[in-house]
């Protein structure tokens, strides 16, 4: 007769940040759905957690605005000390579509890495390449 488990494995606990950073890879297909505010909310619900979030398909200029602003007003000393947010490069207009030359929309960003501002630093950004230094705490 096997009894309850005696040994948890700490990695097996998701609240337990002891063991290192979790990283939330987001695909495009993931984002696609969402509205911009629901896109804002599970970055910043994810980045408030300690984690940093990666978007295979970074936001669109009006929805990065957005995302620094409700960022802004969600900023407390005790709590949430605000984001890093790196994007690479916009692509040149040669990558962009005829139509969206045509219409005056701008390409879809791309990687974007997010991440509380007290763990994560930026050390290096290019357009193949963005380096960062994440702390535990």
């Amino acid at each position: 007769m096997a009894g309850p488990k005696a040994n948890v494995n700490a990695a097996d606990d998701p609240d337990d940040s002891d063991d290192g950073v979790r990283i939330d890879m987001i695909s495009g297909a993931r984002m696609e759905g969402l509205t911009s505010m629901e896109k804002i909310r599970l970055i910043l619900d994810g980045v408030r957690e300690g984690n940093i979030v990666i978007l295979e398909e970074g936001l669109s200029p009006d929805e990065e605005s957005k995302l620094i602003e409700v960022t802004m007003t969600e900023i407390s000393p005790d709590d949430f000390t605000g984001i890093e947010i790196e994007t690479y490069p916009k692509a040149e207009a040669g990558d962009q579509s005829f139509l969206d030359k045509l219409m005056g929309r701008e390409s879809t960003q791309k990687l974007t890495v997010i991440g509380p501002a007290n763990r994560i630093e930026t050390l290096h950004k290019d357009e193949n390449l963005i380096s960062t230094l994440v702390s535990r705490k």
